[in-house]
């Protein structure tokens, strides 16, 4: 890097320094509704779902969805009040219990039922919901949460759910926190009979109900989070293909609008190198029983389990632009890789809270490096992740506010990643590092976690003192700095910038060799059989350097 730059960014550096955010600072206003869609209450805590079979007839001449949804349960208390989640202006018209019908109370976004059976520990019940209504429409999918009534380029309808941070229940009726998950779900859609609807997991069957309309059902074999769960109803073909992975035969489907099935046949294709890339990363894909779909959408792609979906014009980096600046992003279509690496972090390994939703995030940013690496290199993997520095702002934690629905800032993405790759670069081992990630794919396998719990997994499977290096980089907004001095030839070197608790082992490079130091907040010395003349350190480490002085005695 020029010598001027260099100088006018450490300059910038230690102005920012003198700036700190925390998340008391935030002044965030969070309301009783914030409260009760956040946070496991009292009317949550005492069910656990087993099963959904959500049932929904969508009509794309007046916007609007009727539909039911049978929620199968365990009791884990006795208690008699539910909540059920569901936002204006869809409504719910009735709730039933074994045939009789129950008192429902309103309060914005909730729904309280009173329940007249028993409900002894240990027993598992059904509750059916009906409703209807027109669903909150999204204007910029799928950054606002809704459902999108487009048309094709024929004119076709084009209709389609997006609902990450707003949730499920924008939509449909159910239990709307990501702490718990029904084990299996059942989705039966019904659509205009000249069309399609792919939805999670697999087609179990496609009925002709004589009336101009058809339904599908879509069987989902694994639990799955709420905001996972979609509709896509278009004028889709559909390819077959398997894929020969780590645990067998996984069947992959595509679903495209007509007109694209050639295009998009010969683009694809990158969705095998993504499962070889990380099956080699992570393990197994998290969903052999439900098979994996890249379907179409009208709206850049995201995440939804076994159902990914894609809008990235067939072009690869994001929206045909690379946005690591490095050059290896225009290698490989962004949409496909990082909403496809989603089904291991946020899809397999779930937040148990909103507020860690930089588990689903700074994961999946990082698999982006990854797969980099895997096909062109551990160095174009580096420039890449690096490169993504330029998207990090330092406004606010990663990690949100628990209990309210609210996430951290949105570096959670590159700062995430880059944390993690800093991580790495710590462990100093790639196998090692590969057997970690692995390992979580495997020990959390299914689960709704913490961040406590990826910190406390982390710290245990590195065997690095990590408390005050998460400390720093999820709940804190500053840069760690690198200050040195060389002193008539010896080097006197501490951390800025850094919480009380802050300790990370860093490479650098001294006289153009690697030397490992473990800098606290008080200065230290290290002494050389020569002179120290210049010092750097390594690249891959996300802290800023300065070197506060360069003297002579």
């Amino acid at each position: 890097m020029h010598k001027t730059i260099r100088i006018k960014i450490q300059l910038l550096i230690l102005l920012l320094t003198l700036i700190t955010f925390s998340a008391a600072a935030q002044k965030t206003t969070f309301t009783r509704q914030d409260t009760l869609r956040g946070s496991i209450t009292p009317e949550r805590e005492w069910w656990d779902l087993t099963y959904y079979h959500l049932s929904v007839k969508v009509n794309p001449e007046d916007s609007s969805f009727t539909g039911s949804n049978l929620v199968q349960y365990r009791v884990l208390q006795a208690k008699q009040l539910m909540q059920i989640d569901l936002q204006p202006p869809m409504k719910i018209s009735k709730i039933t219990q074994n045939g009789e019908e129950l008192v429902v109370e309103n309060d914005g976004n909730v729904w309280y039922v009173s329940l007249k059976k028993n409900q002894n520990v240990g027993d598992v019940n059904e509750l059916f919901i009906e409703y209807s209504g027109k669903p909150k429409v999204s204007r910029r999918p799928p950054w606002d949460g809704g459902v999108s009534w487009r048309k094709d380029e024929n004119g076709n309808p084009f209709v389609v759910t997006t609902v990450q941070g707003d949730g499920g229940s924008l939509w449909w009726p159910g239990k709307d926190h990501p702490y718990d998950e029904p084990d299996s779900m059942l989705i039966s859609v019904t659509f205009p009979d000249h069309l399609m609807d792919v939805s999670n997991g697999r087609l179990r069957s496609l009925e002709d109900n004589g009336d101009g309309t058809k339904t599908t059902n879509w069987f989902v074999n694994n639990p799955i989070n709420n905001y996972g769960v979609n509709i896509n109803i278009g004028n889709y073909v559909h390819w077959h293909e398997i894929y020969k992975g780590e645990k067998g035969k996984l069947d992959c489907d595509f679903w495209v609008l007509d007109y694209n099935l050639e295009k998009a046949k010969k683009h694809f294709k990158q969705a095998k190198m993504m499962l070889e890339a990380f099956e080699h990363w992570f393990g197994p894909y998290p969903f052999y029983e439900d098979g994996y779909k890249l379907v179409e959408v009208p709206y850049p792609g995201m995440e939804h389990q076994s159902s990914v979906t894609y809008g990235n014009g067939y072009r690869n980096g994001y929206g045909g632009r690379d946005i690591s600046y490095s050059g290896w992003g225009e290698k490989f279509d962004f949409i496909i890789i990082h909403e496809s690496g989603h089904e291991w972090f946020a899809n397999n390994i779930t937040n148990f809270d909103e507020a860690d939703m930089w588990i689903h995030e700074s994961f999946t940013n990082y698999s982006e490096n990854l797969f980099v690496e895997y096909f062109w290199g551990k160095e174009a993997g580096g420039e890449y992740i690096r490169g993504s520095r330029l998207g990090i702002n330092n406004d606010r934690p990663i990690v949100g506010i628990h209990g309210v629905n609210y996430p951290g800032s949105g570096d959670m993405y590159p700062k995430g990643a880059n944390m993690l790759h800093t991580l790495r670069q710590m462990v100093d081992d790639d196998e090692k590092w590969r057997s970690i990630l692995r390992g979580m794919n495997k020990d959390f396998y299914h689960q709704t976690v913490k961040t406590t719990q990826i910190e406390a997994y982390l710290i245990e499977k590195t065997g690095l003192p990590l408390e005050g290096f998460f400390k720093q980089y999820l709940y804190d907004t500053r840069i760690p700095i690198f200050e040195y001095a060389i002193v008539d030839g010896v080097l006197r070197y501490r951390w800025g910038n850094v919480v009380p608790e802050f300790k990370m082992r860093t490479k650098v490079h001294i006289n153009n060799e690697v030397h490992w130091l473990e800098p606290s907040r008080r200065w230290k010395e290290l002494e050389l059989d020569r002179k120290i003349n210049n010092v750097e350190v390594d690249k891959d480490f996300y802290i800023a350097s300065f070197e506060v002085a360069k003297l002579k005695k």
